[in-house]
């Protein structure tokens, strides 16, 4: 049975008709300057540039640890009682400021003994004297024999050896007594105080009775794996790493709110090998903190400039990647694209990549729009300004972490 045509069903075919070729014109309308395309032909116009050849700074950035000066675990030599606490959590110190005393009566009573034992011995020495004296003239008479006098001089030396064994016993024992007064061993700032008045403690006790951190200088420790080290170590002067270190600028720190400590600060040492268990060498980075503003054992980020004389750079926006390798599209001498693949370093600097092989000083690359190109497509340079292009060369806008 055939359907009549009326003048609705032509017009809803005209409709549809006209929609589909609009919709046929949209997906595959040709490119500008391209075979087929209407309207005026040449090449499609995209921002171009040289490739950056010339000194650049890049900023290694990994985490970091903070300690002190001096991180001096205050513990009891002897036993007692916490009798006395003379500062408090928090409190700035200096060094010999009395910190704990403890009460232990039994070295008051060894002192005591002491004295006594030493009274004893310088009174037997005195009578050992007086006998000495008393037989010498006798033997120089001739009355008795000499074999007497010995005797007492014996006598006298042993007395007096038993004087110094009581006065050392009598050292011992004030020695012990001043044990059970502790003073801190240098200027800082005292930690936690674990313990209060009346605790019983020990030389054997878990936990310090406090801590005294010395923080006018911090050390901040960082780690480099093995192929972070060698690139590290490539791109800095000198025949040995301490060379390396001695020629090497100032680094930044990166506190744990993200704002720059306004010091600056030097590496000063590596560890010499590198650790089984981590694969990574540990340096340390000594930086000034006279006001205090970083604790020992705050974290942090350090941040270690890298100066490169002949670095070749490109806009990482210039780039795209294919089946893992990263690739720019080149200018031929006629202007046409070229697919270029590129190996960068893993560092970047700010939006700049580091090239390390697949371009020359002198390439022209496309730095916008690569994603809209092909190879062999001819381009009409637009030249973009090197200035505000690669401005990130002398930034620090770099953060690597293990």
């Amino acid at each position: 049975m055939k359907m009549p045509i009326t003048k609705n069903t032509v017009l809803l075919i005209f409709q549809l008709s006209a929609a589909l070729t609009a919709l046929t014109s949209c997906g595959g309308r040709p490119q500008a300057g391209g075979p087929g395309a209407g309207g005026p032909t040449g090449p499609v116009p995209y921002k171009t540039a040289e490739v950056y050849a010339g000194p650049a700074t890049m900023f290694y950035s990994y985490p970091a640890t903070v300690q002190g000066e001096q991180n001096v675990e205050i513990r009891p030599k002897v036993d007692g009682f916490i009798q006395d606490i003379f500062v408090d959590e928090g409190a700035t110190v200096h060094k010999g400021q009395p910190l704990f005393a403890l009460r232990n009566p039994q070295y008051e009573a060894a002192v005591r003994s002491a004295v006594a034992a030493v009274k004893i011995a310088e009174a037997d020495v005195q009578t050992a004297e007086m006998d000495v004296e008393k037989v010498r003239p006798l033997v120089e008479r001739k009355i008795i024999s000499d074999y007497e006098l010995q005797s007492k001089q014996y006598t006298l030396n042993s007395k007096k050896a038993s004087l110094a064994s009581a006065r050392a016993e009598l050292i011992n024992a004030n020695v012990n007594v001043g044990y059970t007064y502790l003073t801190s061993p240098s200027n800082g700032v005292i930690g936690t105080i674990p313990y209060k008045v009346g605790s019983l403690v020990s030389s054997t006790s878990a936990n310090p009775l406090t801590t005294v951190y010395n923080t006018n200088n911090i050390y901040v420790y960082f780690s480099l794996n093995e192929k972070q080290l060698l690139e590290f170590s490539r791109t800095l002067k000198g025949a040995t790493l301490k060379e390396k270190l001695a020629t090497m600028a100032d680094v930044s720190l990166i506190l744990a709110d993200g704002t720059e400590y306004p010091e600056k600060g030097r590496i000063v040492t590596v560890s010499g090998l590198i650790s089984t268990e981590t694969g990574s060498v540990s340096f340390r980075a000594d930086f000034p903190n006279k006001p205090g503003l970083i604790l020992s054992g705050s974290s942090a980020t350090i941040k270690v400039p890298v100066q490169i004389e002949n670095a070749l750079l490109i806009p990482q926006n210039a780039t795209y990647d294919m089946q893992g390798q990263k690739f720019v599209y080149t200018l031929n001498d006629k202007d046409s694209t070229v697919n270029t693949g590129i190996s960068v370093s893993a560092n970047p600097i700010g939006n700049l990549y580091v090239v390390e092989s697949g371009l020359k000083k002198g390439d022209k690359i496309v730095v916008e729009g690569v994603g809209n190109l092909r190879p062999g497509m001819a381009v009409k340079p637009l030249l973009s300004n090197p200035d505000s292009l690669y401005a990130d060369a002398g930034k620090s806008m770099i953060h690597t972490k293990l």
